[in-house]
């Protein structure tokens, strides 16, 4: 990987950078704006890591050596588990918090939710975090390698939860069986004698998102049946989209008889263009979800659903962050929960 002095620097201790007063303690940003190398550049020397040229190496080894660089240590952080979300409009944010503090107070130890936003800004910033000093952190956020590299600079363990895009063999994350879902949720309505199945699939690039549709097509092809193109609308995971998304699929000339949507969200859209188009659920069109947000089992009629343990998944998120934040090695980098079917009354074999 090419280094990019053009990152810019950022100290991630928040404070001076240290140039002109011996007293202070040198800071990586001050190591690296030395060298003219990024923060994450530094960062990979320091800690061993390829992707860095000879002679960077060797340049940034010798600003290190010459102002006696020290890593930071763990030993001053705050007994905090950072939870940090891109946004907490979603209903399963909730959810998530709610596993995260269980474990939070069972170890006496703080809970902090923070919230960056998508819209705000193109690369948020982890400097408010980093000057914190949490014990660990636990982010729902995807984090970027400048990010990681940011957090590791500072001796902060992390932990992603449920990641939508593919990592580094040594980020640790709890994620959920999301293919096995997407396949169960088809299965069941292959195995109630629908053929016509359409899937309303998340953003293209979330990982979640993807396996649950290639599990949706596993299962389309075990059953002996084809995907059509036109029977899969990529769409966000709202239910505003979810419904727009379903009004296509219905207005087909051939339309559905059911219809798997890649979250709950979603599927109440899916509820709501059914309704708008005269159709009864799950007479004229099954709906299957996935999550199992506690409000789907209130709805009418009550959505069948592929139960993503999300409490579950944070807990076990916020357990292998504080193993981390206690400098323990961890039992196992990745870890993936398994997803049930939830069988409601959204489901029915099709008519006629």
């Amino acid at each position: 990987m090419a280094d990019n002095a053009a990152d810019g620097p950022v100290d991630p201790a928040g404070g001076d950078d240290g140039r002109g007063d011996t007293s202070r303690p040198v800071t990586i940003a001050f190591i690296a704006e030395s060298a003219g190398v990024s923060v994450p550049t530094v960062s990979k020397v320091i800690n061993g890591k390829s992707g860095v040229s000879a002679d960077t190496r060797a340049r940034v080894e010798a600003l290190v050596n010459e102002y006696g660089y020290r890593k930071p240590s763990g030993a001053n952080r705050n007994n905090v588990v950072e939870l940090v979300f891109r946004e907490l409009e979603h209903m399963w944010a909730i959810e998530i918090i709610r596993g995260v503090e269980r474990v939070a107070r069972r170890h006496r130890v703080g809970l902090m939710v923070s919230e960056f936003g998508l819209h705000d800004t193109a690369e948020p910033s982890w400097d408010d975090t980093v000057a914190r000093r949490p014990n660990c952190v636990l982010s729902v956020a995807q984090l970027s390698e400048a990010e990681r590299e940011q957090l590791k600079a500072k001796g902060i363990p992390f932990v992603v939860f449920d990641p939508a895009t593919e990592l580094p063999d040594d980020v640790p994350f709890v994620g959920a069986t999301n293919w096995s879902g997407g396949r169960a949720a088809t299965r069941h309505l292959t195995e109630l004698g629908h053929r016509r199945i359409a899937m309303i699939a998340g953003p293209q690039d979330q990982l979640y998102c993807l396996a649950r549709l290639d599990g949706y097509r596993s299962a389309m092809q075990a059953a002996g049946l084809t995907v059509e193109p036109e029977l899969v609308v990529h769409a966000p995971l709202t239910r505003e989209d979810g419904c727009t998304a379903a009004r296509l699929l219905l207005a087909l000339p051939e339309p559905p008889t059911a219809v798997f949507a890649a979250n709950d969200l979603q599927a109440l859209g899916v509820y709501q263009a059914a309704r708008d188009a005269g159709l009864r659920i799950p007479d004229d069109l099954s709906v299957v979800g996935f999550d199992d947000l506690p409000v789907v089992a209130w709805v009418d009629p009550p959505l069948t659903t592929v139960h993503q343990p999300l409490t579950e998944m944070a807990a076990a998120a916020t357990e292998l962050a504080l193993t981390l934040g206690r400098g323990e090695a961890a039992p196992q980098v990745g870890l993936e929960i398994a997803t049930t079917l939830t069988v409601r009354s959204s489901t029915a074999p099709p008519r006629g």
